[in-house]
């Protein structure tokens, strides 16, 4: 039989394994193109890579595929092209572009990523395929003209990948199944580790050594044994499973030593059992499960509440002119309800799904397609939210409120924040990276070490199993998290709003702040007005503001608000056009209307003037009326703000693109004039950022108003849009703060700062648990139920440090 079984063993392990998914060949070998496939799923996916050009996949580290489910059928997706089904998975739509976010459950490595990325390469309708790993999602951007929905699914279904499509998550209704699986898990874990503790008192205490207690003993660890199978085969499945998916992207997590150490406990107290030496470790390996299913838990449940319950009522600040009984009133676009009549302006954000009510608008949906190009959308057609009205402001009635998830994926997308952000250098990746291996070096060496040199056998696999249990990383890794997590929260309290965690680590670095002037260091709401030149009539006064109606500009709000009580028959403009940085100008039937400077509008160069104002100017039908003089107020707390960055060693600068004539009263703030740079276009300001990067190695701040700053806002290491209740949002910013907080931004760096601190120093509590455990781990001096409470404890610990100290730091820096 031995023999036999060894021929077996053999056999089995000479069978080739599938090119693609790299799973053993072993029901049938198919042969193509000199590979050996393990079925016609993989042999398909093969040739699909092979006719796309896509064979590097196989070169990827850690590459393994996944074999299409053979469930799938011809047809299985064509209930996605019913229209009422393919309106509730689409994020958006306008008619040609078209865009869904997928849960796709099988993405485990990194060679999933790139395959899902590269979906354009198999279909050229496809043209974007971004993933978010942590929550296993696709968002795939498609032209709807040239591929339906359900070829979509079926596409990546074909490549192993099908989509989880669920239309109870489409509607809104968040299902609890993982939540309850995990609380059944927990629950069952702890009835077993309770009844078989309670079975285990004779043997703790040595109790009775009579053949019918010997009798009793034996019953007592074959219902141990049947009590514990659930344990091991259900409860701790989601450490194997994850320990296997790592190590089939050829790599080691932090489950990998959890799930060796469980599956030593259990093969240990089984042979005790069938040679009867011992009851075995079945108290040990219940109570390892139940503890650390608890500390996983509440993990999940502090992860969630501390910092990631985020959605766009943390984030945006900003609100939306709604027309009510004829009147203009600003509201917070969480007030926004269906049936609200939205005015919304040039370049302003449109927060929720809308039917246009005007005959036409010109939208602009780069930040959700990729496509620069604007949409032309007439009258009664729906509009989506995340798009930003180019030309005329537009009225819209809204169709459903604003979603709680959208705003924040769309801020969060992968176009914009790929340049500064590299996960995989991050502490946190460097350490899972190497700790699982160091861990199973030194519990292997414990384990020579008392089983071949002190011939200890049973005291070898108890140091064994101990030191991978007790030296889990957890707590390490979610120092990071918790701290950064939490400073969300703190930072959201005081209405500054980072991205992520990464945008906090980043502004933490940074050594230079740059300043935009007109709506980001001056006050929007307040300002000297005064028209010098031929006087306007009533009629030529509403056109004025009219056209300024149409700009979210600074300077434009702040004529509309002088002008408010200036009524009149309104008319349509037609041929609007705004150049950042320049002006705005239409036409009133035949009449050609500018307001801007006064190179924009006169087309000459200017003679510069010296009253400390922003000019203007006024052309109508070609002719120059005069300009207003808008005498902004600066943030009363600017002067010290600056002065405060200074002396903490900051090199700020000012970027402006109005003309110098505030240059005398912005001098003695900045103190050095050559960091006084005025009459600066958008593109102008963005290779300023990039020089200070490159040439200089600057970690740069760029405050702007988002609107001409874009670029700039990009190209900073730390992009910070300052909102004053406007919709101009920009998803190249990394943080948003609200306007009258801007003061506090030298505390703001400082508590990022001090949040670097705390995880460096929480590192090092976590670190002293496990060298502390793993100590007497390798001494033999540790049980597995110990080893398996001092996980859940150690991350209790981190939480309760990482929150005391972010708290005590934020109370610290930020001042009310």
């Amino acid at each position: 039989m031995k023999s036999n079984e060894l021929i077996i063993d053999k056999q089995i392990q000479t069978r080739p394994t599938c090119y693609h998914c790299g799973e053993e060949c072993r029901d049938e070998i198919i042969h193509s193109d000199d590979h050996e496939f393990c079925c016609e799923g993989c042999s398909t996916v093969y040739d699909i890579l092979k006719e796309n050009n896509l064979c590097s996949y196989y070169s990827i580290d850690g590459a393994q595929g996944i074999s299409p489910d053979i469930s799938y059928f011809q047809g299985k997706f064509d209930y996605l092209d019913l229209p009422e089904v393919a309106g509730k998975l689409l994020e958006f739509t306008d008619g040609k572009l078209s865009s869904v976010n997928w849960l796709i459950p099988k993405i485990h490595c990194s060679s999933c990523i790139w395959l899902l990325e590269q979906l354009n390469r198999f279909n050229p309708a496809i043209r974007s395929s971004v993933v978010n790993f942590p929550e296993k999602k696709v968002r795939i951007t498609f032209d709807s003209q040239q591929i339906k929905l359900s070829e979509l699914a079926a596409l990546i279904t074909k490549i192993g990948y099908e989509p989880y499509i669920s239309m109870n998550d489409v509607e809104g209704s968040q299902s609890q199944k993982w939540n309850r699986t995990r609380l059944y898990k927990i629950g069952i874990a702890g009835f077993a580790f309770g009844n078989i503790m309670l079975l285990s008192f004779p043997e703790y205490f040595h109790l009775g050594e009579s053949t019918s207690d010997q009798n009793l003993r034996t019953l007592f660890s074959i219902i141990n044994l049947v009590l514990s199978l659930p344990v091991f085969f259900y409860c701790a499945a989601d450490f194997f499973k994850s320990a296997w998916s790592a190590l089939k992207g050829k790599y080691l997590n932090i489950d990998a030593p959890i799930a060796l150490a469980l599956l030593c406990v259990f093969l240990t107290s089984i042979y005790q059992i069938m040679s009867k030496t011992g009851p075995g470790y079945f108290d040990s390996l219940t109570g390892a499960v139940f503890f650390m299913l608890i500390g996983r838990y509440f993990q999940d449940k502090t992860y969630a509440g501390i910092s990631f319950d985020r959605d766009y009522k943390s984030y945006f600040p900003v609100a939306v002119t709604v027309i009510k009984d004829g009147k203009e009133n600003r509201v917070p676009i969480t007030e926004l309800a269906p049936g609200n009549i939205m005015l919304v302006r040039n370049q302003e954000l449109i927060p929720a799904d809308a039917v246009l009510i005007s005959s036409r608008a010109l939208i602009d949906y780069s930040f959700v397609s990729g496509e620069a190009e604007p949409i032309e959308r007439h009258k009664g057609d729906t509009i989506y939210a995340g798009g930003k009205q180019t030309g005329l402001s537009v009225e819209l009635e809204v169709l459903r409120k604003v979603s709680q998830s959208y705003l924040t994926q769309l801020w969060n997308n992968d176009t914009f924040t790929r340049e500064k952000e590299d996960q995989n250098q991050t502490l946190t990746a460097r350490i899972n990276r190497y700790f699982s291996s160091v861990v199973l070096i030194i519990s292997g060496l414990t384990f020579l070490f008392w089983f071949f040199i002190l011939n200890q056998h049973e005291t070898a696999f108890r140091a064994f199993t101990t030191s991978l249990l007790v030296a889990c990383p957890c707590a390490l890794l979610l120092s990071s998290t918790f701290t950064n997590g939490n400073l969300l929260s703190l930072f959201g309290k005081y209405r500054f709003y980072p991205k992520n965690a990464d945008a906090i680590e980043r502004l933490s670095h940074i050594d230079t702040i740059v300043f935009d002037k007109t709506g980001t260091i001056t006050q929007t709401n307040e300002a000297e007005i005064e028209f010098i030149g031929n006087k306007l009539t009533e009629d030529e006064l509403v056109i004025v503001k009219t056209l300024a109606m149409q700009s979210s500009h600074p300077l434009s709000r702040m004529l509309v608000r002088k002008l408010e009580n200036i009524t009149g028959s309104r008319r349509m403009l037609i041929h609007f056009e705004e150049t950042g940085g320049a002006g705005i100008k239409a036409f009133w039937g035949k009449i050609e209307v500018k307001l801007g400077s006064s190179k924009w509008v006169e087309n000459t160069n200017p003679t510069e003037k010296t009253d400390n104002a922003s000019h203007v100017y006024v052309s109508i039908d070609k002719k120059i009326r005069g300009h207003f003089t808008l005498k902004s107020k600066y943030r009363p707390e600017l002067a010290k703000t600056v002065n405060i960055l200074q002396k903490e060693g900051f090199e700020t600068y000012l970027l402006s693109g109005d003309k110098q004539t505030d240059r005398p009263i912005l001098s003695p703030i900045f103190g050095k004039d050559t960091n006084l740079l005025f009459e600066q276009k958008p593109e102008e300001k963005l290779s300023f950022i990039e020089n200070l990067q490159k040439k200089e190695g600057r970690n740069v701040l760029m405050i702007g108003d988002g609107l001409n700053d874009a670029g700039a806002l990009r190209q900073s290491n730390v992009g910070l849009a300052v909102s004053d209740d406007i919709n101009n949002f920009s998803p190249a910013c990394d943080a948003i703060v609200e306007g009258n907080q801007l003061g506090k931004l030298p505390s703001f760096i400082n508590l990022a700062k001090s949040g670097q601190r705390i995880i460096k120093i929480s590192f090092a509590i976590s670190l002293l648990y496990n060298l502390f455990g793993l100590s007497f781990a390798v001494a033999g001096k540790l049980s597995p139920v110990i080893a398996a409470i001092l996980m859940p404890v150690s991350s209790i610990t981190i939480v309760l440090f990482t929150t005391a100290a972010t708290n005590i730091s934020a109370r610290k820096w930020i001042k009310n």
